[in-house]
């Protein structure tokens, strides 16, 4: 037999050198480990950040994120501002109100407005004190986050505003009260008056185009949070500081305590009527001992920061998720300055309580605390 020529064995392995080359290729790339690449903070300022904001957080420095929950295209913001120091007795946080962490799309379909820069300067004591009394949360934030976002848990939209079918204005059925209802929110809310829950999701719910953060903007620009801010809390079960209350005492967060909040039994005696179901403020009542907390959504316990205990406040899951009243007084810094309301309104068009005053609010590390340290 005779053997092939060397002209012709290379003739036939012209053939098998791209197929072998192929396969070569392939086993070499399977063979590679798999690099990954997680993006950490870009600057010392913003390292600083994500360690003194929450176990867990994490910061992306792109400029845009999909929300895990509804692949929804977030806004990632950059510009965050906030500054929070002790000046004598006084702790003041200074801020531009762009929040740290991702957001929803602004404008959307429900809410119309663009998150702005803000010039923010709160003013709260840094010892805080228990006033005489009680006082309902009227015509102000409720406090401010670490990030310099506000607290502002009150919905600007009422029953009877307009923008309901079954009444032409302001439902009937009572003066304005001396004091907090019995059995109602702890705001001192007007009796006639029934404010839209912000966090409702319920079928006679009006739609506030809130986010993922339970935030969104008003017609100034200002975004802020009606409920528990999302993005700036972290994981694990001890309490979280997370901001300061307008009268100074600590706001935390941990996810096993609960607040003290039931739904009415029965039916609204006036107004829209129908069965408490959580569409309005006024569909909750107080109950004593229910949960961890008071009235306030508050207690006083040991925390992180606080080793040998204090008054402190709590954003929560459930009602009123942002406490509505105050156990200290609130600072003036912290009141509204002619600023929109709900969705696009000015507040000349909000019904009032009889006093000339806008209706009540409603709705849903170890040692120093960090942010004190925090500089941006």
């Amino acid at each position: 037999m005779q053997r092939p020529s060397h002209r012709t064995l290379l003739r036939s392995l012209r053939w098998l050198l791209p197929p072998v080359a192929l396969l070569m290729l392939i086993w070499g790339l399977g063979d590679r480990p798999v690099l990954t690449h997680s993006p950490e903070p870009r600057t010392k300022t913003e390292q600083q950040l994500v360690q003194n904001q929450g176990a867990g957080r994490t910061h992306h420095p792109e400029t845009a994120a999909m929300h895990p929950l509804n692949g929804t295209l977030l806004a990632q913001n950059t510009r965050n501002r906030v500054a929070i120091k002790i000046e004598g007795n006084r702790r003041v946080i200074t801020a531009n109100g762009i929040p740290d962490h991702a957001t929803g799309t602004f404008p959307n379909r429900n809410n119309p407005n663009t998150i702005t820069s803000q010039s923010y300067s709160f003013s709260v004591p840094a010892n805080p004190q228990f006033a005489r009394q009680i006082t309902p949360m009227r015509g102000q934030r409720f406090g401010v986050a670490l990030n310099g976002v506000p607290f502002d848990p009150g919905a600007g939209e009422f029953w009877g505003d307009g923008r309901d079918r079954s009444s032409g204005g302001r439902p009937q059925g009572g003066q304005q009260s001396g004091g907090r209802p019995q059995g109602g929110p702890p705001n001192g809310a007007d009796s006639s008056v029934w404010q839209y829950e912000a966090l409702a999701q319920t079928p006679g719910a009006r739609n506030l185009g809130l986010d993922q953060n339970h935030a969104h903007v008003q017609p100034d620009g200002s975004y802020h949070y009606h409920g528990l801010p999302t993005g700036l809390i972290g994981g694990g079960s001890a309490p979280q500081l997370i901001g300061y209350a307008a009268d100074g005492f600590p706001i935390y967060y941990a996810p096993e305590v609960r607040p003290s909040y039931r739904l009415k039994s029965g039916t609204r005696p006036d107004g829209p009527g129908g069965t408490y179901d959580g569409t309005f403020v006024r569909d909750y009542e107080y109950a004593a001992g229910l949960g961890d907390l008071d009235e306030c959504n508050g207690r006083t316990a040991a925390t992180p920061e606080h080793p040998q205990g204090i008054y402190h406040y709590y954003a929560t899951q459930a009602f009123p998720s942002i406490p509505r009243c105050f156990r200290g007084t609130p600072d003036d810094s912290f009141r509204h300055q002619q600023r929109g309301g709900g969705q696009g309104r000015p507040d000349g068009n909000r019904p009032n309580n009889g006093t000339g005053n806008r209706p009540p609010h409603g709705r849903p590390p170890h040692g120093r605390p960090p942010h004190e340290r925090l500089q941006r």
